[in-house]
Protein backbone atom coordinates (compact mmCIF):
# COMPACT_ATOMS: atom_id res chain seq x y z
CA UNK A 1 0.00 0.00 0.00
CA UNK A 2 3.30 2.44 0.46
CA UNK A 3 4.29 1.61 -2.85
CA UNK A 4 1.06 2.55 -4.33
CA UNK A 5 0.90 5.92 -2.12
CA UNK A 6 3.93 7.14 -3.15
CA UNK A 7 3.03 6.53 -6.98
CA UNK A 8 0.40 9.05 -6.26
CA UNK A 9 2.56 11.29 -4.87
CA UNK A 10 4.19 11.23 -8.48
CA UNK A 11 6.89 9.08 -7.20
CA UNK A 12 7.89 6.52 -10.33
CA UNK A 13 10.02 3.40 -10.59
CA UNK A 14 13.66 4.31 -11.65
CA UNK A 15 15.93 1.92 -12.49
CA UNK A 16 19.34 2.94 -12.61
CA UNK A 17 21.95 1.40 -14.91
CA UNK A 18 25.75 2.11 -12.84
CA UNK A 19 28.96 1.54 -15.03
CA UNK A 20 32.11 1.21 -12.94
CA UNK A 21 35.70 0.83 -13.06
CA UNK A 22 36.96 -2.07 -11.21
CA UNK A 23 39.10 -1.07 -8.04
CA UNK A 24 42.00 -3.80 -9.45
CA UNK A 25 41.52 -3.44 -13.15
CA UNK A 26 40.63 0.22 -14.36
CA UNK A 27 40.34 -0.92 -17.91
CA UNK A 28 37.26 -3.14 -17.19
CA UNK A 29 34.12 -1.66 -16.59
CA UNK A 30 31.42 -3.21 -14.45
CA UNK A 31 27.33 -2.92 -14.35
CA UNK A 32 25.04 -2.45 -11.64
CA UNK A 33 21.37 -2.14 -11.34
CA UNK A 34 19.79 -0.21 -9.29
CA UNK A 35 16.04 -0.10 -9.12
CA UNK A 36 13.59 2.08 -6.58
CA UNK A 37 10.88 4.16 -6.54
CA UNK A 38 12.06 8.12 -6.71
CA UNK A 39 10.75 11.10 -7.91
CA UNK A 40 11.70 12.81 -11.32
CA UNK A 41 13.48 15.06 -12.45
CA UNK A 42 15.58 15.54 -9.24
CA UNK A 43 15.77 11.67 -8.43
CA UNK A 44 16.48 12.03 -4.64
CA UNK A 45 17.28 9.17 -3.70
CA UNK A 46 19.30 8.24 -6.24
CA UNK A 47 21.45 10.90 -5.94
CA UNK A 48 21.83 9.78 -2.07
CA UNK A 49 22.63 6.34 -3.14
CA UNK A 50 25.68 7.66 -5.83
CA UNK A 51 27.10 9.75 -3.12
CA UNK A 52 26.66 6.50 -0.80
CA UNK A 53 29.16 4.93 -3.66
CA UNK A 54 31.09 7.54 -4.19
CA UNK A 55 32.09 7.78 -0.08
CA UNK A 56 32.41 4.12 0.17
CA UNK A 57 32.97 1.88 -2.45
CA UNK A 58 36.36 1.58 -4.65
CA UNK A 59 34.78 0.98 -7.48
CA UNK A 60 34.91 5.05 -9.24
CA UNK A 61 32.02 5.72 -11.02
CA UNK A 62 32.00 5.40 -15.26
CA UNK A 63 28.39 6.52 -16.14
CA UNK A 64 25.10 6.09 -14.88
CA UNK A 65 21.66 5.98 -17.87
CA UNK A 66 18.29 6.35 -15.95
CA UNK A 67 14.64 5.03 -17.18
CA UNK A 68 11.89 5.98 -15.32
CA UNK A 69 8.41 5.59 -15.61
CA UNK A 70 4.94 6.15 -14.20
CA UNK A 71 3.00 3.17 -13.40
CA UNK A 72 -0.06 4.53 -12.24
CA UNK A 73 -1.57 6.99 -14.56
CA UNK A 74 -4.89 8.42 -15.75
CA UNK A 75 -7.04 6.37 -17.52
CA UNK A 76 -7.81 7.73 -21.28
CA UNK A 77 -11.25 8.48 -22.28
CA UNK A 78 -12.24 7.72 -26.33
CA UNK A 79 -15.36 8.65 -27.60
CA UNK A 80 -17.05 6.48 -30.03
CA UNK A 81 -17.69 8.24 -33.23
CA UNK A 82 -20.01 4.86 -34.59
CA UNK A 83 -21.42 1.85 -33.27
CA UNK A 84 -22.24 -1.22 -35.60
CA UNK A 85 -24.56 -4.12 -34.76
CA UNK A 86 -23.85 -7.45 -36.11
CA UNK A 87 -26.58 -9.95 -36.37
Amino acid sequence: MANLHRQLNGYRLTTAEIIYRLPDWPDLLQSYLWQEYDKAPDFPRLSKFLQFWERNLDGPLHSVRIASARLVTPSRYRHLNSERIIH
